[in-house]
């Protein structure tokens, strides 16, 4: 089998070289080693690009800071280019400037060849309609971890008064001239896009939008002090309400972005895992509550700094247990992939009940290919019913430990699931041959220098 793998990605690493195209996407790791040392977190990825796309609402040009060198990045700064946007950005030093004043409309061809499989132009909907009128987008892709379907962004936009026209394989929405409107909009699901849309697309409409269900997470209310430094009256109740006072015109803003809670909590489970020892810089205890405190149950240890937070194995067994994820402030999703290579290690049976994405434990069939012990269910075993549990998804996770990794030849799936099958990789015995690791460009920055600063033995093969 392994023979196999390794010709079929000499034919792929062949066609790739003919075709023109970087061949970035396989990396070779010798496991079993811990992971020792400090490395530093930036802006969050479920922050930074749309709070870009955010700029394009400003009638002056705003800077973003502590922006991390991403995929993400380099997506949304190719869009706002199409769209007539001067974007710079040092990424060095992490500041990144955009001027939005000469906004044109741009052809789907222009945004499907900057955008790819990311779902961001969906957002630009709303502060294109306010700026010109009009907004075009393409198909959308992102991640195969569950259903997130576009047709309720688009439903969002008609409430504020948007015509969309589907043709030629893209979606095209008017404003038929006259100004969105402010409207009430009711979430049956606290829904991290339809927040973002809803509050990107209000800022300007004319009168008040009432956004009830409302997503909470930090990145949300980070965005929200965006937009109040832009000039927008946005209020936030304790029931998931959230209020907003349209206004006739903002400004540019200056912001530091909140750091990503996500890329922190999977360098942690990669020090659990392996038995290390990582200082994350830039980590804030806050943000990161529900996490530490699963770190905690689980057997991690962890000292909190001002600097930032240090993660590490205090020495004896892991610990199993049973958790779900949830919409904040509960656990959220994207660390549970990464927590559920960790959990391979814990002794006794513990038990993940996904919540959040109903197809987001399909990475465990190449953990248990690595000598895991994990078996997937339909029902919600937590005992909490969640809105996957008559709707026959595998959702539930049991895992038994601990178990011995071995290293093997594994595909990255997706972001979270690709950065899990790293950790799994570092943590096994023996050589792993990770295929796909481009994918963990679009939200983890210069991962492989702070791989080395780790003492990480792995080679990018080219």
């Amino acid at each position: 089998r392994r023979v196999l793998f390794r010709s079929i990605v000499n034919l792929w690493i062949l066609g790739s070289k003919k075709r023109g195209q970087p061949v970035d996407g396989l990396l070779r790791v010798e496991g079993g080693k811990p992971l020792r040392g400090q490395i530093n977190v930036r802006g969050a990825k479920n922050l930074v690009p749309k709070a870009m796309v955010a700029a394009l609402l400003g009638d002056t040009p705003s800077v973003i800071s502590n922006v991390p060198h991403i995929r993400d990045v380099e997506v949304v700064s190719g869009l706002l280019r199409v769209h007539g946007a001067t974007v710079d950005f040092d990424a060095k030093a992490g500041v990144l400037s955009i001027d939005p004043s000469a906004i044109e409309t741009a052809s789907s061809a222009s945004i499907n060849a900057h955008a790819g499989s990311s779902r961001i132009p969906i957002l630009f909907c709303g502060p294109l309609l306010h700026r010109l009128g009009r907004a075009t987008i393409p198909d959308l892709g992102g991640c195969h971890i569950g259903d997130r379907p576009v047709n309720f962004h688009l439903e969002i936009l008609r409430r504020f008064g948007a015509k969309v026209d589907r043709t030629d394989g893209a979606l095209h929405l008017t404003t038929n001239g006259r100004r969105l409107q402010g409207t009430t909009i009711d979430l049956p699901y606290p829904s991290v896009g339809a927040t973002e849309q809803t509050l990107l697309t209000a800022v300007r409409a004319e009168g008040k939008t009432v956004l009830t269900g409302a997503a909470v997470e930090p990145e949300i209310i980070d965005l929200i002090d965006v937009l109040q430094k832009m000039g927008a009256i946005i209020s936030v109740d304790t029931d998931r309400t959230i209020t907003i006072e349209g206004v006739d015109a903002l400004e540019g803003f200056n912001h530091r972005a909140i750091p990503d809670r996500i890329e922190a909590g999977s360098w942690a489970c990669a020090a659990l895992t392996t038995g290390g020892d990582i200082t994350v810089l830039g980590a804030r205890q806050t943000a990161m509550s529900a996490f530490l405190n699963v770190f905690r149950k689980v057997g991690g240890a962890f000292e909190v700094k001002e600097e930032g937070i240090r993660f590490y194995h205090p020495g004896g067994e892991l610990h199993s247990m049973a958790m779900e994820t949830n919409v904040h402030p509960g656990f959220m999703t994207d660390w549970q992939q990464p927590l559920v290579v960790a959990l391979t290690q814990a002794k006794g049976l513990s038990i993940v009940h996904e919540t959040v994405y109903e197809n987001r434990l399909g990475f465990t069939n190449a953990l248990n290919q690595m000598g895991a012990n994990i078996q997937l269910y339909r029902e919600c075993l937590t005992g909490a019913e969640c809105r996957f549990g008559a709707r026959n998804y595998y959702h539930s996770a049991v895992i038994a430990g601990p178990t011995p990794l071995h290293g093997s030849d594994i595909v990255v799936p997706d972001l979270r699931g690709g950065f899990s099958y790293l950790i799994a990789a570092l943590a096994a015995e023996g050589i792993s041959h990770v295929k796909g690791i481009n994918l963990i460009d679009r939200g983890y920055a210069d991962f492989m220098d702070k791989l080395y600063a780790l003492d990480a033995q792995v080679q990018r093969l080219e």
